[in-house]
């Protein structure tokens, strides 16, 4: 089968790339350029764009004997992950660029430039395991369950992970991974993960948000709706957040205020006592089935952060099956509009089954 793998330049995409040389595939390296304007190395572990992560992909090209490539899809990515995310912050949502990434660049864009040059499968480091049926592809959460990224995964679809091989999927922990890069001899055996958002290396989002959007100052209001400060603009909040906030006073009892709300056509944003940010359940939209989409109520699991914990939950779809009501079983807090949830089968024997995929509204 021909192969082309996807090197960021880290441990996990070379040890994948490796173990696809290593099942007999005749693989192809290609490093995804995403930034216009590439910091020449890493600020410590942040970003995975650097020019120092192409070089890193290269060298481990190179030690698998493996022709190599870089592609420039930095318009792609602009256009549709760093965009996207200012829209989103825009609009007073909370965005998740390494879902939307996942699933336009990584695997929609990439896999449609391998089809059209002949390959039969795109092969990335991702810790997922993929199956099919029937239905198609089924996605599961990997065994090494602490670096499980089937939720970043699960935006995809079916359609976009058909034609995907996951190697790392069933690796019982990254220290496996690291120790068969060393056997390898690959250079990046122990190259520190790479962390945050990847298009803002030094780590300042709200910097990065500032210098983008710009201002669009408004009134910040306690649960009573009385005004207890003012802000430069909604795209420095999220639901949730603590810190930051710019109000000069406390609440007067004393305790921890949080953004409870944020109101993009008012420019106004809410705070209040912890107690405001739970939810029982919530809606979310643009649902994506891995297999046939339920009917009735789903006991289910949801996950709505990318190395959060699972709860247990009942799903009901509406308006075609594209729109879910979930009800918790336990009330959870902070859920943020923007963010997506996966639905986990909750039969115990399946229960790292993918159901669905959709976003909070």
């Amino acid at each position: 089968m021909k192969v082309l793998a996807a090197l960021s330049g880290g441990v996990d995409s070379a040890v994948a790339a490796a173990l696809a040389v290593d099942a007999g595939h005749e693989v192809t390296g290609v490093h995804m350029a995403l930034m216009r304007h590439r910091a020449p190395t890493r600020t410590g572990s942040r970003g995975c764009c650097s020019i120092e992560d192409a070089s890193d992909a290269r060298r481990a090209a190179d030690n698998l004997a493996i022709p190599f490539y870089v592609w420039d899809l930095s318009e792609d990515f602009e256009a549709l992950v760093i965009e996207d995310f200012l829209a989103e912050y825009r609009a007073g949502r909370t965005p998740n660029p390494c879902v939307r990434c996942n699933e336009h660049i990584k695997f929609a864009t990439l896999a449609r430039r391998a089809r059209a040059l002949g390959f039969d499968a795109v092969c990335t480091g991702h810790y997922a395991r993929l199956t099919t049926d029937d239905a198609g592809a089924r996605l599961r959460r990997a065994i090494h369950r602490a670096k499980d990224q089937s939720y970043v995964l699960a935006a995809a679809g079916p359609q976009g992970l058909q034609e995907v091989v996951l190697p790392l999927g069933t690796a019982a922990s990254k220290a496996e991974v690291r120790a068969m890069a060393e056997r390898r001899g690959l250079p990046m055996a122990s190259k520190p993960d790479s962390y945050d958002i990847c298009f803002i290396a030094d780590g300042n989002t709200a910097g990065f948000l500032r210098e983008r959007l710009g201002e669009r100052p408004g009134p910040i209001l306690d649960e009573t709706g009385r005004e207890v400060g003012t802000h430069r603009g909604i795209h420095a909040f999220t639901v949730g957040q603590r810190r930051g906030l710019g109000v000069p006073r406390p609440a007067a009892d004393g305790r921890p205020r949080f953004v409870t709300q944020i109101d993009a056509a008012k420019d106004t944003v809410h705070i209040g006592p912890v107690e405001a940010l739970s939810v029982e359940g919530f809606v979310a939209v643009d649902a994506t089935w891995f297999g046939p989409a339920a009917s009735g109520m789903l006991p289910c699991e949801v996950q709505v952060r990318a190395h959060g914990l699972p709860l247990r939950a009942q799903v009901t779809s509406a308006d075609d099956a594209t729109r879910l009501h979930v009800r918790l079983a336990t009330p959870m807090r902070a859920v943020a509009p923007g963010q997506s949830v996966v639905v986990y089968a909750p039969d115990p024997a399946r229960g790292d089954l993918v159901v669905a995929h959709a976003r909070i509204v």
